[in-house]
């Protein structure tokens, strides 16, 4: 009985999350709430928390950065779940044992964050669609996790709100790498 009441609370709540992630899409009022914050520090801090959970998740997390501090515009809540989304794909769709790495770059005006893994990659069918809504290409994870197709729309939004621009390099079996650019100096 604890069984049925945890699955369909858990369906409840699926439910729930997609109907708040289809209205965030829909709202043409989206506000973002910029500061000046450290990425780098931002992006230790999230690494870190998953390194402690390395073991539990059974993947390897590395973080790549200069180790200077990289400071950008960002609403800091929206744009950090952007990333840790792009992080929480990557561990969906890496097997156990498997490597996750978060980059970041300063290039002529631009930081330019990846994060890659060893995965089973992203059919070529299904490439030029994934940042569609409800996208075709949406699949369930290595261990059965469910999705709706609206998490890779909802991700580019938010960060082409940051005017910047993210784009994907991915092979079957292989892997995927996730690529997000945005400018150093829109506030």
């Amino acid at each position: 009985m604890l069984h049925y009441i945890r699955e369909n609370a858990k369906v409840g709540s699926d439910m729930i999350h997609d109907f708040v992630d289809n209205e965030f899409l829909e709202s043409s009022q989206v506000v973002l709430r910029k500061k000046r914050i450290d990425i780098v520090q931002k992006l230790t801090n999230v690494l870190e928390n998953y390194q402690q959970q390395a073991d539990l998740l059974a993947k390897v997390f590395i973080l790549k950065t200069s180790g200077h501090p990289i400071y950008l515009y960002l609403d800091e809540m929206k744009f950090m779940q952007a990333i840790n989304n792009l992080i929480s794909n990557a561990i969906k769709f890496t097997n156990d044992n498997g490597q996750i790495t978060v980059s970041i770059e300063e290039q002529a005006g631009f930081v330019i964050i990846q994060v890659a893994d060893n995965g089973i990659g992203i059919p070529e069918r299904f490439q030029k669609c994934l940042f569609d809504k409800f996208t075709k290409a949406r699949r369930r994870g290595i261990r059965g996790e469910k999705t709706t197709g609206l998490g890779m729309s909802i991700i580019k939004l938010i960060v082409e709100l940051h005017h910047g621009t993210i784009w994907f390099e991915s092979e079957e079996n292989k892997g995927s790498t996730f690529f997000v650019q945005v400018p150093m100096d829109i506030y």
